[in-house]
């Protein structure tokens, strides 16, 4: 079965005093239903998720009590693919004809951080104690080896956090929305080397939701809608490098974005050199480089050009984080992967505003990687 994406919607990504969490999954909800030209009353199933939030299926008590399942989930920062996932699973099972997802959070300022125990999760105390359950340091050593390993320069990274801060310059809903020369970027405070204080995305405020549904019936509230060729969610194997991973084994194995990408592709029946937008995961400037080559846009090590040529911008061979991404917009975890779903939407529409890609794109990807190891990619088309 066939599933099409009818509406999305935002509470733009920032910080937002004196608005819960909740009442932001709701801003973001109506936006996504006015988006689709559907009212609460049309939804069959719905299903959020949230770091901050113990409960956000209670947002019910604004949207109307109608009875509908409401489900809810958290897998890290891959928590927004994995709610359009389950929402197009639910769909395909029968359980429902349309269906939305919606992602809110609101987090503290300063670096995320897994807590005062790591017994949840699995982890002695020693981990925490030398550092590494503070995201910046396992990032900034995940980043250098990276670097070592295939010659990866900070020029590089100083680039990759120029066109996020340009691209965010010109996204009304932006978070940031200054342009940083490069110059400016080399010379910011190292906080984790080789990281700097604007190689980083900062915890913020925001939700977002889509709507979708059966791609047989979307024709019935959308001239145009986006179908959602593949959702695939992966979680790490042994011998993969990722977040929280305790030990370095001594046979590697391929990280979890590319098996998540690779079944992507396979599901929808086209390569990485179709994409023509893209979205990845850029907790850190780090991020986005290596998960270039992991969604398979190039080989490790070819970033380095691919960067300095220009063709993750705009106008380039493989436009990546159009609106900024998450340098420019912050992350409220739960919400980040439905924003992506957004944006690619937008562009795939022709809805990009300053930022529309060139060329009447058709086909999209959108890519999120939380702790410990979890991926997941969409590829979307119209």
């Amino acid at each position: 079965m066939k599933i099409s994406i009818l509406g999305t919607g935002l509470q733009p990504f920032g910080r937002h005093d004196g608005v819960t969490p909740i009442e932001m999954g709701v801003v973001a909800a109506h936006a996504a239903l006015d988006d689709a030209g559907l009212g609460w009353n049309d939804i069959q199933l719905a299903f959020a998720g949230s770091l901050e939030v113990l409960q956000p299926d209670t947002m019910i008590q604004h949207m109307g009590l109608t009875g509908i399942p409401f489900t809810t989930l958290y897998n890290g920062c891959a928590t927004g693919g994995n709610l359009l996932l389950s929402a197009a699973n639910a769909i395909t099972a029968g359980a429902g004809d349309i269906a939305i997802a919606v992602g809110m959070d609101k987090h503290p300022r300063g670096a995320f951080s897994v807590g005062d125990t790591l017994e949840s999760i699995g982890l002695g105390q020693w981990y925490g104690e030398t550092g590494l359950a503070l995201n910046p340091q396992y990032f900034a050593m995940k980043t250098k080896r990276y670097m070592h390993d295939y010659g990866i320069s900070e020029t590089c990274l100083d680039l990759t956090a120029v066109k996020a801060f340009e691209n965010g310059s010109r996204t009304d809903h932006a978070w940031r929305r200054k342009a940083i020369p490069q110059d400016e970027i080399a010379r910011s405070a190292m906080v984790c080397d080789p990281l700097r204080k604007f190689h980083f995305c900062s915890p913020s405020e925001g939700a977002a939701a889509v709507v979708l549904c059966r791609s047989d019936v979307a024709r019935r509230y959308a001239t145009r809608p986006v179908e959602l060729r593949a959702d695939v969610f992966r979680t790490r194997s042994y011998g993969s490098f990722e977040t929280l991973s305790p030990s370095m084994p001594v046979k590697s194995a391929p990280s979890p974005s590319v098996q998540a990408s690779r079944a992507a592709f396979e599901m929808a029946g086209i390569g990485p050199d179709e994409i023509q937008v893209a979205q990845v995961q850029d907790t850190e400037v780090g991020h986005e480089i290596m998960h270039l080559a992991e969604c398979g846009f190039c080989k490790d090590g070819e970033q380095e050009g691919l960067i300095r040529d220009g063709e993750t911008k705009i106008d380039g061979r493989i436009p990546v984080n159009t609106d900024g991404g998450l340098l420019a917009n912050g992350e409220p975890i739960g919400a980040s992967g439905l924003r992506q779903v957004h944006e690619v939407r937008r562009q795939l529409l022709g809805r990009g505003g300053r930022n529309q890609v060139p060329g009447n794109p058709r086909t999209g990807l959108t890519h999120v990687y939380g702790f410990p190891g979890v991926s997941c990619v969409t590829v979307l088309s119209v």
